[in-house]
């Protein structure tokens, strides 16, 4: 194999889900700046077409598909839609994802629970049983799925109480376990991405603090990483690019954790 194309994207078509902002936006842009097509899904269309916008300067052809991954017959025509305008998936990045409040385990409402549940993990799985469908038929494909370091560890509750949003990237990452043991056969790569605290996303602060209260939280998150800043969503697009090439043929049912350290702890 030639090195120099290890990281080459050129002619693959690319699904990124909760691609109107944050680290989904930063995801179809690295798609973009290495040769994929990408497919721009997002419950925000607006978002999503500013995402779009971005990207097209890369000279990519892009699709805006409005789309609640919690919803199964939402999650069936975006695909069908891919089907119909590309033909092929050739990479998905299950990125959507929500967390609400936090509260004790005990005091969080069912409302809650269910909400961020059927989005981060069933709109995971929704996506990627549609996903396996296309990719079966070429016999290839890397699905890349957004977990969390709290994926793996949970968290002070001084910190962030959500307990919803832990178990459903728990949940994540079990997921992509299962699905790497089970389409290695057929081709159909399938790892994680567990990010830490990163700046600038909308979902880097689910508490909606005030601003003098979200500065403090920012320093106490700052002074437990050991790497002792949060990440720029910037920062990804290498590893987002390994997991989508050839650069990682040999790579399935792995959690690669982008979290400066945290834990390690």
């Amino acid at each position: 194999m030639d090195k120099s194309n290890l990281f080459d994207l050129t002619g693959k078509v690319s699904l990124v889900t909760g691609a109107g902002s944050g680290l989904g936006r930063v995801i179809c842009q690295a798609m973009a700046e290495h040769g994929a097509d990408v497919v721009c899904a997002d419950i925000n269309e607006a978002w999503a077409r500013e995402t779009a916008g971005i990207i097209a300067r890369h000279g990519v052809k892009t699709l805006v598909v409005k789309a609640d991954v919690s919803r199964p017959d939402e999650v069936k025509a975006l695909f069908r839609r891919v089907d119909r305008e590309f033909g092929k998936l050739d990479i998905l990045f299950n990125n959507a994802g929500l967390a609400t409040k936090g509260s004790l385990l005990h005091e969080m409402p069912l409302e809650d629970w269910n909400k961020v549940i059927g989005v981060n993990l069933t709109g995971t799985f929704l996506c990627m049983q549609e996903g396996i469908k296309l990719m079966l038929r070429q016999k290839s494909g890397s699905i890349i799925n957004m977990a969390s370091m709290l994926g793996l560890v949970a968290a002070d509750p001084d910190i962030l109480a959500i307990n919803h949003y832990i178990a459903s990237k728990h949940g994540v990452i079990g997921l992509t376990k299962t699905a790497a043991v089970q389409y290695g056969p057929d081709n159909i790569r399938v790892n994680a991405i567990a990010p830490g605290f990163y700046a600038n996303t909308r979902l880097g602060d689910p508490e909606q603090r005030t601003e003098a209260v979200a500065r403090a939280w920012a320093e106490k998150v700052i002074a437990l990483t050991p790497l002792r800043r949060m990440a720029e969503p910037e920062e990804l697009k290498g590893l987002a690019v390994f997991l989508a090439s050839d650069a990682s043929g040999f790579v399935t049912g792995a959690t690669y954790v982008t979290d400066g350290g945290w834990s390690a702890q």
